[in-house]
């Protein structure tokens, strides 16, 4: 049966999470309170004016206009138990608790958990008193320049000062002047970590995480990432920066930990999980965590994601991830540009008129409405700081920058700020001349020297008078005299498996492998009437898996032994 979703919020990310759940078959209507102009009477999209701050008003809302689920897409109505007071009156409503959404509500709290369960982040301390943040920013033995405010700032709360001088100034900012309001009545103090930033986001039912794929949003305001920060001036997806065994480590070390150590806590975290990351040369380390999708992020994942994200959302909630992954467009790249008022991050003018926006569309590109209104008679106008967000979605990160840049220059309101750069990072690393080094082509020597040293004692325990070779090399030594013959006739033989190795695969087992590749050796040399003396081994692979690879070699070492032969080569 067909639903009405109704989505929280009224920014480019809300608008992005609307037009997406109307593309499914299971939603009749999207309702979204507040919206914006995109949101207002669009196909199955239409704006509500229900009041979000009132959950029992809400809830009931929700009952009287068949309301099946409620998406939330802003870090406030979280942080405020907009989840726990819905479900509590029996609407379903997808994000997480107040107490899982300490993770971004109070950046003391996210700080000391990544502390509590050993998840990587910038070495910090918090303070309620100016004086004390400031001698501890003097003194730290690392530089001490990242000030944040612990509470909810918008996504503007973080100054990254240049010298301790102004780090000591974004303290008394924060603290004495109140520069984030009663956000900044608790400040961290972080060390400055240096590498490439990158959002990492995840759906969490509590127990999986399935990973999107990873963005880049870029803070400030000006091309080359100049000016002050902003809420996020552009997006891109995916970052090419991270591999996938880079991925892979951050689903390990980070949002799989998180998650188990929320539910460790009592407190099981279901919704997006938001890690802030920067790669640094010690590996990711966690800058910090949102409780939703992010915004610009959301609007260059949800035209990439190729699964219907209502059945992701019910899925999440029922606990039931792991039944089947999410899918993603593959060979596609998306880039957003965001178009904001002029004087924005500070003051800005509203009510101007905006043009061009039919022309976009007609180009194969998705604007998200952020900070605009409908004018009385027609037509649409500014109503915020970041008003629209322009995506494409094209095979290659340059083609989708210029197809978003092109859109941008068909769309006109006075005064319009926006960047021509989003994704400059990206594309600057796909056409950098890189060297082809072993591990860029699968061949990981550190990998394979701690093979080399999980096998020794293997090997060594199938030596024979005769032999002598160390592993390691691709050859090994035989010295027939000392093995006892006179005159000898050397016979030797290959033989392999094929279908077993298909099984080993197939079943992630592979012991045995090794015993069945010896077997069918040693038989062709007794065959021959000869005596199995070596086996001279290569192990060969696309990717080294070392502990698939000791698990083969074992099984050769246990083959080799019954056999009366010695293991040479590796």
């Amino acid at each position: 049966m067909a639903e009405c979703v109704l989505v929280i919020g009224g920014g480019g990310r809300e608008h992005a999470l609307a037009w997406r759940l109307a593309q499914s078959p299971h939603v009749q209507q999207v309702l979204v309170a507040p919206g914006n102009a995109g949101t207002a009477n669009n196909g199955k999209i239409s704006n509500s004016e229900v009041s979000v701050s009132n959950h029992v008003i809400l809830a009931q809302y929700c009952k009287d206009h068949n309301v099946g689920l409620v998406v939330v897409g802003p870090e406030v109505p979280l942080a405020a138990g907009i989840v726990d007071d819905l479900m509590a009156a029996g609407v379903l409503c997808f994000g997480p608790s107040a107490k899982a959404a300490q993770l971004e509500a109070s950046k003391s709290f996210s700080k000391s958990f990544m502390d509590r369960h050993n998840i990587p982040t910038a070495r910090w301390s918090s303070f309620t008193d100016p004086e004390d943040a400031c001698r501890y920013i003097r003194g730290a033995e690392f530089p001490a320049l990242v000030v944040k405010a612990s509470g909810l700032a918008a996504g503007k709360g973080v100054v990254v000062a240049r010298d301790k001088h102004e780090a000591c100034q974004a303290v008394l900012d924060i603290m004495k002047d109140k520069a984030f309001g009663s956000a900044g009545e608790t400040v961290v103090v972080e060390e400055l970590l240096e590498g490439e930033e990158v959002s990492c986001l995840c759906f969490s039912d509590g127990v999986t995480v399935s990973p999107m794929p990873p963005a880049q949003d870029h803070k400030r305001l000006l091309d080359g990432d100049q000016g002050p920060n902003t809420g996020g001036m552009g997006a891109y997806c995916p970052t090419p920066q991270v591999s996938e065994e880079v991925l892979q480590e951050i689903k390990r070390s980070v949002l799989q930990k998180t998650v188990d150590g929320m539910r460790e806590e009592g407190t099981p975290y279901v919704g997006v999980l938001y890690a802030g990351l920067m790669l640094t040369t010690e590996g990711p380390k966690v800058l910090e965590f949102n409780c939703r999708f992010g915004d610009p992020e959301c609007q260059v994942l949800m035209p990439l994601l190729e699964s219907d994200l209502y059945e992701v959302l019910m899925k999440t909630l029922q606990t039931e991830l792991s039944l089947s992954p999410v899918q993603w467009l593959q060979d596609s790249a998306a880039v957003t540009v965001v178009m904001a008022s002029g004087g924005y991050p500070a003051s800005y003018k509203k009510g101007l008129e905006i043009t061009g926006l039919s022309q976009v569309s007609e180009m194969g590109i998705q604007v998200f409405h952020a900070g605009t209104a409908l004018k009385e008679g027609g037509g649409v106008m500014t109503s915020g700081g970041r008003v629209l967000t322009v995506t494409a979605v094209r095979p290659t990160l340059e083609s989708a920058l210029r197809s978003a840049n092109e859109g941008v220059t068909l769309i006109s309101f006075p005064d319009a700020i926006y960047r021509r750069d989003i994704g400059h990072r990206a594309i600057a690393y796909l056409n950098h001349s890189r060297g082809l080094t072993y591990k860029d082509s699968g061949v990981d020597i550190a990998a394979g020297n701690r093979l080399v040293d999980l096998i020794k004692p293997l090997a060594k325990a199938t030596a024979r008078p005769g032999c002598n070779a160390e592993l390691g090399g691709f050859a090994g030594l035989f010295d027939l005299k000392a093995a006892g013959f006179t005159d000898p006739i050397l016979v030797s033989g290959t033989d392999g498996v094929g279908t077993k190795l298909k099984v080993a695969q197939a079943s992630g087992v592979h012991g045995s492998l090794g015993q069945d590749l010896v077997a069918m050796c040693v038989n062709d040399v007794l065959a021959q009437g000869a005596e199995p003396l070596f086996f001279l081994d290569y192990f060969s692979c696309g990717r080294l898996d070392v502990r698939v690879a000791s698990s083969v070699i074992a099984g050769i070492a246990d083959a080799c032994q019954t056999a009366g032969c010695a293991l040479l080569g590796q």
